[in-house]
């Protein structure tokens, strides 16, 4: 029996094995460069952790949905008006654990409408309060990564910048958020490929 043959097989196929088993680590939700996959919106299951919240919850006559896209995309657009004391349209996550001590923002990949967008982070799980904004411009029609760091997000409530609340806390995230105003009124549409966390 040929000894050397046979280890040389063993080695080789083991070896293999590693690279398997490395290949799937990174195509599931952890990057080499320190990041973690949030949401990917492959998948329809993606979508039942968001919800809508428009300034219906004030009057206000604004519409909005988020959808999966035949792309493999998910798209938030609608209308946006100022009748009945409205003025914003929006959409966030159902509160969940993220898990993102040790991070130090978000990227967004988006193709939007030229317009701003605020991404908004809370650190509970109530409907109102406190969230922490982030504002982003678009580009009509191009796709861009954009960088939210942790620390640049301003605490507000009702659009009203609060002094006398401390900056973030990564791990305390719960719930992520997208949110059109600042009266840009009409139609609205943004296109999310994924987000993700960085280190």
């Amino acid at each position: 029996m040929n000894y050397p043959t046979i280890l040389s097989f063993s080695t080789t196929f083991l070896a293999i094995l590693i690279l398997m088993t490395l290949n799937d680590n990174v195509n599931s939700d952890t990057t080499n460069s320190g990041e973690i996959i949030l949401f990917d919106f492959r998948t329809l299951e993606n979508m039942d952790d968001w919800l809508i919240v428009n300034d219906g919850v004030m009057g206000g006559l604004s519409k909005s949905r988020f959808v999966l896209s035949d792309s493999n995309t998910a798209v938030f657009s609608g209308n946006v008006t100022l009748e009945n004391n409205g003025g914003f349209a929006s959409t966030r996550t159902n509160a969940m654990q993220f898990q993102l001590d040790g991070f130090k923002g978000i990227l967004i990949r988006v193709k939007g409408d030229g317009k701003k967008y605020q991404f908004r982070l809370r650190t509970n799980d109530r409907f109102d309060g406190v969230s922490y904004r982030y504002h982003f411009e678009t580009k009509n029609n191009q796709w861009q990564t954009i960088s939210i760091p942790f620390d640049k997000c301003v605490p507000v409530f009702r659009g009203r910048i609060l002094r006398d609340v401390g900056p973030i806390v990564p791990k305390d995230i719960q719930q992520l958020g997208i949110l059109v105003a600042d009266d840009q009124t009409g139609e609205f549409q943004l296109e999310i490929q994924w987000i993700k966390s960085y280190q």
